[in-house]
């Protein structure tokens, strides 16, 4: 997921204006974080981990677990070969949708500026929440150059990337919205563009942010913020220009018997992300972040992602981001042992956060 980290402009448009499985003995007990209001908890759907079928899967025992929502990532490629996975979100989206029936159901996120046009962006987001009933949340974001690169465009730079996101932000407003959208900007087009099929409540649509800049961005044309960094300007930018909409906010974590057996699952799957959002938008393909990983140890990995069985290590980890304002919470379980996650948030973790209030 990669948010913007500078300012977007807004887009000229001269044509319509949108508008805006293991026993849980083996686990340690948590401490109680808190009271209060609570805090929504939703669970990753991490498709560069698991194919379509494990996929849909997951999401029913999220919903089984207690779950408030799941959040599918959008790849094209995975980050590793060593993940194997990379399946077309959209139709696993729609197939969650008839497999589940109360979880929440949302992208974590979509970039709609390259290897798809926001009006088709639009006119998914608008049958998904058709399909599950208004139980979607459109997630985007300003991509990588890893899925991206695809379609043959190439990569542009930052600014350009951002401009481009400004406009496909307006053009999937203004469509959700509903009425015929003329769009003419410096990026794209849409001639005369309508959804027929749209859900009873318009799709909440959030922003993936990596600044200050771009979590105003949210506020102003956007339902939501989403970050994944416990940066408490992101969410102080984000309301010092309006925005009161949902703040999400996605935590990598490892459950496992052990914290050696934690942190070797989760260097294995997840040391690309060490390298940190500036860097990952710019490589190209899974050897290259086999390429820029190749010397981050274990160790390194363990620092930056809550390994092991320790409940209250995982808590903690939550509880930062919570601490700066974030009231959605994303829990990514690394790897494939999904159910074990599932069997400690059931009885564990979500009963420890439920009351928990977000700052």
């Amino acid at each position: 997921m990669n948010g913007a980290n500078e300012s977007c402009r807004s887009a000229r448009n001269p044509g319509t204006q949108p508008s805006r499985g293991s026993s849980c003995s083996r686990w340690s007990s948590p401490t109680p974080i808190g009271e209060g209001k609570m805090v929504k908890l939703g669970c990753k759907l991490m498709s560069e981990e698991h194919g379509p079928a494990d996929l849909v899967r997951n999401a029913r025992r999220a919903e089984e677990a207690g779950f408030d929502f799941a959040a599918i990532s959008d790849h094209y490629f995975p980050w590793l070969e060593e993940q194997g996975h990379a399946p077309f979100a959209w139709p696993v989206l729609g197939a969650i949708a008839q497999a589940t029936t109360h979880i929440g159901l949302m992208t974590a996120v979509t970039c709609p500026i390259m290897r798809y046009h926001p009006a088709i962006i639009a006119q998914a987001a608008a049958t998904m929440g058709v399909l599950s009933n208004d139980r979607f949340t459109l997630g985007l974001g300003a991509g990588e150059r890893l899925n991206e690169h695809v379609v043959g465009e190439g990569w542009p730079g930052v600014a350009e990337r951002h401009e481009r996101l400004d406009e496909a932000v307006d053009i999937i407003q203004g469509l959700l919205s509903g009425g015929i959208l003329n769009f003419h900007g410096e990026h794209f087009r849409v001639d005369h563009a309508k959804l027929f099929d749209r859900p009873k409540r318009k799709p909440v649509v959030i922003l993936a942010a990596g600044g200050p800049d771009a979590a105003k961005l949210a506020a102003r044309k956007t339902d939501g913020l989403i970050v994944t960094e416990a940066r408490k300007e992101l969410v102080q930018a984000y309301v010092s220009v309006g925005g009161k909409g949902p703040r999400y906010a996605e935590i990598a974590m490892c459950c496992a018997p052990t914290e050696e057996e934690g942190r070797n699952t989760a260097h294995r799957y997840f040391r690309w992300s060490l390298a940190g959002w500036p860097v990952l938008a710019e490589l190209p393909h899974e050897e290259a972040f086999a390429a820029a990983s190749e010397h981050v140890s274990v160790e390194s990995v363990g620092k930056e992602v809550s390994c092991g069985p320790s409940v209250d290590r995982h808590l903690e980890a939550i509880e930062k981001y919570v601490a700066v304002g974030c009231d959605h919470i994303i829990l990514n379980q690394i790897g494939p042992d999904q159910e074990s996650f599932f069997e400690l948030a059931e009885r564990k973790l979500l009963p420890a956060l439920r009351a928990k209030k977000a700052a």
